[in-house]
């Protein structure tokens, strides 16, 4: 089984939630990708179906739109 992708852009819903996420799931069934640093994960972001961050992408796809820290939009700026 693939790990999940944990998109987050740095703002402290989104921290709070990455620690949440890795004590949960563990840190080597999780990959986080920071896209308010690497902004070339935007796109990849968008066509897996994030709207906003902090999100969860699992293994199969689905997404899981966890609180609310900033639009897509937002952090593309």
């Amino acid at each position: 089984m693939g790990k999940s992708i944990f998109y987050h852009a740095g703002c402290p819903v989104c921290i709070s939630a990455e620690h949440d996420i890795l004590h949960l799931i563990g840190e080597d069934k999780v990959e986080i990708i920071h896209i308010g640093e690497d902004r070339s994960k935007i796109s990849t972001a968008e066509n897996s179906g994030v709207k906003s961050v902090p999100a969860l992408v699992t293994p199969n796809g689905n997404v899981l739109h966890i609180n609310f820290g900033a639009s897509i939009e937002d952090v593309k700026g």
